[in-house]
Protein backbone atom coordinates (compact mmCIF):
# COMPACT_ATOMS: atom_id res chain seq x y z
CA UNK A 1 0.00 0.00 0.00
CA UNK A 2 1.03 3.52 -0.59
CA UNK A 3 1.88 5.74 2.36
CA UNK A 4 -1.10 8.02 1.74
CA UNK A 5 -3.48 5.04 1.62
CA UNK A 6 -2.13 3.67 4.90
CA UNK A 7 -2.47 7.06 6.58
CA UNK A 8 -6.07 7.43 5.39
CA UNK A 9 -6.93 3.89 6.51
CA UNK A 10 -5.41 4.58 9.93
CA UNK A 11 -7.35 7.82 10.31
CA UNK A 12 -10.61 6.05 9.47
CA UNK A 13 -9.87 3.36 12.05
CA UNK A 14 -8.88 5.93 14.68
CA UNK A 15 -12.12 7.82 14.18
CA UNK A 16 -13.99 4.67 15.28
CA UNK A 17 -12.06 4.27 18.53
CA UNK A 18 -13.01 5.77 21.90
CA UNK A 19 -11.01 8.76 23.16
CA UNK A 20 -8.84 6.80 25.59
CA UNK A 21 -7.72 4.42 22.83
CA UNK A 22 -6.96 7.34 20.51
CA UNK A 23 -4.76 8.78 23.29
CA UNK A 24 -2.91 5.46 23.54
CA UNK A 25 -2.30 5.41 19.80
CA UNK A 26 -1.12 9.03 19.93
CA UNK A 27 1.29 8.25 22.78
CA UNK A 28 2.60 5.24 20.92
CA UNK A 29 3.19 7.17 17.70
CA UNK A 30 5.04 9.87 19.64
CA UNK A 31 7.21 7.16 21.20
CA UNK A 32 7.91 5.61 17.79
CA UNK A 33 8.80 9.00 16.32
CA UNK A 34 11.22 9.80 19.16
CA UNK A 35 12.81 6.39 18.77
CA UNK A 36 13.18 6.99 15.02
CA UNK A 37 14.75 10.41 15.65
CA UNK A 38 17.23 8.91 18.13
CA UNK A 39 18.20 6.14 15.70
CA UNK A 40 18.68 8.69 12.91
CA UNK A 41 20.78 10.89 15.17
CA UNK A 42 22.87 7.92 16.33
CA UNK A 43 23.49 6.86 12.73
CA UNK A 44 24.51 10.41 11.81
CA UNK A 45 26.97 10.58 14.69
CA UNK A 46 28.44 7.21 13.72
CA UNK A 47 28.90 8.43 10.16
CA UNK A 48 30.60 11.63 11.33
CA UNK A 49 32.99 9.70 13.53
CA UNK A 50 33.83 7.10 10.89
CA UNK A 51 34.40 9.77 8.22
CA UNK A 52 36.41 12.00 10.55
CA UNK A 53 40.19 11.97 10.82
CA UNK A 54 40.00 12.67 14.57
CA UNK A 55 40.34 8.99 15.42
CA UNK A 56 42.64 8.04 12.54
CA UNK A 57 45.46 7.35 15.02
CA UNK A 58 43.51 4.36 16.32
CA UNK A 59 43.44 2.75 12.88
CA UNK A 60 47.19 3.18 12.47
CA UNK A 61 48.04 1.87 15.93
CA UNK A 62 50.09 -1.30 15.93
CA UNK A 63 48.81 -4.38 17.70
CA UNK A 64 50.44 -4.74 21.11
CA UNK A 65 49.29 -8.28 21.67
CA UNK A 66 48.75 -11.29 19.45
CA UNK A 67 47.07 -14.65 19.85
CA UNK A 68 50.44 -16.07 20.90
CA UNK A 69 50.36 -13.87 24.02
CA UNK A 70 47.29 -15.64 25.37
CA UNK A 71 48.14 -17.93 28.28
CA UNK A 72 44.88 -19.90 28.32
CA UNK A 73 42.79 -20.46 25.21
CA UNK A 74 39.11 -21.32 25.51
Amino acid sequence: MLRKTLINKTIKTLSKLPNDKVREVSDFTEYMFKKYEEETLQYGIEQLVSDSDAFQFLKDEEDLYTVNDIIEKY
